[in-house]
């Protein structure tokens, strides 16, 4: 996205992760459908504090497989699959790397999903719209394409 001229906006756009000012969204992924966008946010909004603000009710029994930016984040009756964190200036054992690689193959599917969103290229390049709830509806409808794509295309039945 272009720099905001203003510095406060400045401020809450820029993400020191990418080194740019950005937006971004949470998605909630299931057999490779798109099942919840959440709001667009700026890019130094923490990934925990966006899924705080926009909860989505998982059924009881459910899995979530997230990452370690979601560390803290809890719903009742869901289990939540992370991977390990090395600890500070320690190893993680055999058995947790193998956790880590198991839990890495179930969130490439997510991570192909979001690529798969980017293809629309509005998402990915520097959008100079500025009224609001448009980078909402180039979101929500570059993840409408993809759903669309993903209902229409056969796809291998190895990510349900």
């Amino acid at each position: 996205m272009l720099r905001p001229s203003d510095p406060a906006d400045q401020t809450s756009f820029y993400s020191g992760k990418n080194k740019r000012h950005t937006v971004k969204n949470v998605l909630l992924i299931h057999a490779l459908i798109i099942l919840f966008l959440s709001d667009t946010f700026e890019g130094s909004v923490h990934d925990k504090a966006i899924t705080d603000l926009t909860p989505y009710p998982l059924q009881e029994g459910s899995e979530l497989v997230d990452d370690l930016g979601f560390l803290g984040y809890e719903l009742a009756g869901v289990t939540h699959i992370r991977p390990f964190k090395k600890p500070k200036g320690g190893k993680l054992s055999a058995e947790q790397k193998a956790h880590n690689r198991l839990v890495a193959q179930r969130r490439i599917v997510a991570e192909h999903v979001i690529r798969s969103v980017k293809r629309c290229r509005m998402v990915k390049d520097t959008i100079r719209l500025w009224k609001d709830g448009l980078k909402d509806m180039v979101m929500e409808v570059s993840c409408g394409l993809h759903n669309f794509r993903v209902r229409t295309t056969p796809w291998p039945s190895s990510h349900s």
